[in-house]
């Protein structure tokens, strides 16, 4: 059975997280039951909630969305129904009608899925589908909420009779405002509304000629407003068969509420599951916005809490659009006691209080931002001391009150206990206190409770140090700027920099230096030790994440080539396929011209048709039977890759042209060797060298060892002797 009172509610903001839910509620009840939530005591109610909501969650993101939940309370007319002889009003069977109709529907749904949805189809399989009530609302009411005309047979006379005796008010309204209005009696206006009724607009000098009963006049007195004689007596006739018709329809309200009456508690218990359904679909779209989800619920005794975010601080830097630092939690039977130490302002506080509040909301049936493979274990109890607590109704220091809460802690504190304490051991003098909180801690400790403390007392810190299922922990600081990296790091006690940040506040180096003399030279070089360490811890963790995100990009690197490999291989495989085709065309081709040139020198008919065709079933044994849909696929592939063909025999093409163009501007900008006789020389583009034995003008005689040749010399090129 959990117990967790006010005071852990109020320092873990428990309250702040069911405003925000109950923002998510669409009806007035659900909206109280969100500010009301609380721990459930039931771990198999609480498992029910923690499921339903889950389910919820999931509904956002399937095709099988939740039907409308929504309704208009009830509570006043289940009230009424509560008493004998009383009737609902038409708005009172509206708003039933509809908290009927969209229960059922929900109901049948979840029925139908039950699936999808196993947790909240058992809760709604403990509530009666019926549609009585909806018929009996539907028989006597219509769509638009109005008592229908044949509800009952005098309801149907009496309108009838209205009908024809507002035709006949109608009908000699309108003969008098014709005989007065051509008699100049009526103002421009002609006619009004009075009381509900059709008035005479008549000018108050021609009143008396009028006759009728006077309504009414006009602020200046002006127009006098009268009902025709004529119009009077049908307009009484009317008024008393309205009156009529409201008996009727009374008489029909006291029926069809005596009807409803039997069913008082299935709507009590239908408006009890909407608004259930309100609160779950509040806490479902509540988790969606900060990420959360149901993580495993173990009966070991753990706390395994990945990449955590204190929801409101979440919602908060995400609102003014700055960045929140998950969190990592691991506590286990080897590993209960956390003592958190290091200076202010570096996240000691939040970092417990993400654990308690994501704890707190996990046992009251919310879903929490943690990694997926998160877990943890249920608490009986949650205990904290977190914050300035000075009692000044009960006349009480600090220090006094949180001895007080101490003593609490040590009542009530157990194997199944979750305590949070802030600044454990302050509020009095440092070596008492100290000595005090070491005991504290020790109790605890021995009781095997789980918790996280936070201090700056080394001797807390060297406590947990020799206890062996307990252990230091510190936040992370830049160790150049001493700005706060908000990251935990287990298994090592922090320095509080008091030095040091003294320093960066410009506090004078002398005064420092003195300050450091006037305490013990022990506790100065433990906490610079503390201070070296955690500097090197926070270059380990900076060249860690480097290395990460060299990683990661290699990781990357390499998925995109083996992306372009992937499809080099592919192009190649598409490439090959184009050109063993083609080589089959070459082949066929030249297979034809042996059969042509054959038939050329035999002209055998009989011997070329046989050729041919054997040569033609040979290809076709070779071919597989396509379909229509089939062809025309693999002709949109084939065409794909002759165009893919095309453009690269272009750039091919394009670029040996250029080189040519280059060679040939190269080779015109190149100096002139002058030729002479016995230069070793070769036609241009020609393999042949000779020798020039004769220049003769522009021409020269160039002996070849065999023959000569006479060749113009433009057409000569040098050779370079061996």
């Amino acid at each position: 059975m959990i117990s967790i009172n006010n005071k852990t509610l109020q320092d873990l903001q428990f309250q702040t997280v069911l405003e925000t839910i109950s923002e998510f509620c669409i009806t007035e009840i659900g909206n109280e039951k969100a500010l009301h939530i609380e721990p459930i005591k039931n771990k198999d109610n609480l498992m029910q909630s923690l499921l339903q909501t889950s389910e919820y969650r999931s509904s956002f993101d399937n095709n099988n969305a939740l039907p409308n939940h929504g309704f208009e309370p009830i509570t006043n007319e289940i009230k009424f129904l509560g008493i004998e002889d009383s009737f609902l009003e038409l708005t009172s069977f509206r708003k039933i009608h509809s908290i009927s109709e969209n229960t059922n529907i929900l109901l049948q749904f979840l029925k139908k899925f039950h699936d999808y949805y196993p947790a909240l189809h058992l809760k709604s399989s403990e509530i009666e589908i019926t549609k009585e009530i909806t018929k009996c609302i539907d028989s006597v009411m219509d769509k638009y909420g109005e008592i229908k005309d044949d509800a009952t047979p005098d309801l149907l006379e009496i309108r009838r009779n209205m009908n024809v005796v507002r035709g006949k008010v109608n009908q000699s309204f309108g003969m008098a405002l014709s005989q007065y209005n051509s008699l100049g009696y009526l103002d421009e206006i002609r006619e009004t509304v009075v009381e509900n009724r059709r008035v005479l607009a008549v000018l108050a000098m021609y009143r008396r000629k009028v006759k009728g009963s006077i309504l009414g006049s006009s602020k200046t007195g002006s127009i006098a407003y009268i009902e025709p004689e004529a119009t009077l007596r049908y307009s009484r006739e009317l008024a008393n068969l309205e009156y009529e018709e409201r008996e009727e329809i009374i008489k029909i309200l006291k029926n069809l509420t005596n009807s409803i009456r039997p069913f008082t508690s299935l709507l009590v218990q239908y408006q009890e599951f909407l608004s259930d359904v309100d609160v779950i679909a509040a806490k479902a779209k509540y988790a969606r916005k900060i990420n959360g989800l149901l993580p495993n619920i173990t009966e070991e005794r753990r706390i395994y809490f990945r990449d955590a975010f204190h929801p409101i601080l979440y919602l908060t830097n995400k609102a003014k659009k700055e960045t929140t630092y998950p969190q990592t939690f691991d506590f286990n039977n080897e590993n209960r006691i956390v003592v958190i130490s290091g200076p202010n302002a570096g996240g000691k506080t939040i970092s417990m209080k993400t654990v308690g509040l994501l704890q707190l909301m996990l046992q009251s049936g919310m879903l929490i931002p943690v990694h997926e493979r998160s877990e943890t274990c249920l608490f009986d109890r949650i205990m904290t001391d977190i914050g300035d607590n000075q009692s000044i109704e009960n006349h009480l220091s600090t220090y006094s009150y949180r001895l007080k809460n101490m003593n609490y802690f040590l009542k009530k504190c157990n194997a199944k206990t979750l305590f949070l304490i802030d600044e454990f051991g302050t509020g009095s003098d440092p070596e008492l206190g100290g000595a005090l909180a070491e005991v504290f801690l020790e109790e605890f400790y021995h009781r095997e409770a789980f918790g996280i403390i936070t201090t700056h007392y080394s001797n807390l810190k060297m406590l947990a140090n020799e206890l062996p299922y307990a252990t230091n922990a510190n936040m992370l600081f830049d160790e150049k700027s001493l700005e706060p990296m908000y990251k935990l790091v287990i298994g090592q006690a922090g320095s509080s920099f008091t030095f040091e940040v003294a320093q960066k506040n410009g506090i004078p180096y002398g005064l420092v230096n003195r300050a450091k003399k006037k305490i013990e030279g022990g506790k100065v070089r433990f906490d610079k030790t503390i201070a070296n360490l955690q500097k090197e811890r926070s270059k380990l963790e900076k060249t860690s994440q480097n290395l990460k995100e060299e990683e990661s990009k290699a990781r990357e690197e390499s998925k995109k080539m083996e992306n372009i490999n992937a499809k080099i291989q592919d192009k190649l495989e598409r490439y090959q396929e184009l050109y063993d085709a083609n080589q089959r065309l070459v082949y066929m081709g030249q297979k034809i011209d042996d059969i042509s040139e054959k038939y050329f020198n035999n002209k055998n008919k009989k011997e070329l048709i046989g050729e041919f065709l054997k040569m033609v079933e040979i290809e076709n044994s070779k071919r597989k039977k396509l379909t229509a849909k089939e062809k025309k696929e693999k002709e949109v592939v084939v065409k794909k890759v002759i165009e893919e063909v095309q453009v690269k025999v272009e750039e091919i093409r394009k670029e040996k042209k250029e080189k040519k163009l280059k060679a040939k501007i190269e080779e015109e900008n190149k100096p002139k060797v002058i030729l002479k006789i016995g230069d070793r020389v070769r036609m241009i583009d020609g393999k042949s060298i000779g020798t020039i034995d004769k220049i003769e003008k522009n021409n020269a005689v160039v002996n070849y060892g065999i023959f000569t040749s006479k060749v113009s010399l433009d057409q000569l090129e040098y050779i370079q002797p061996k």
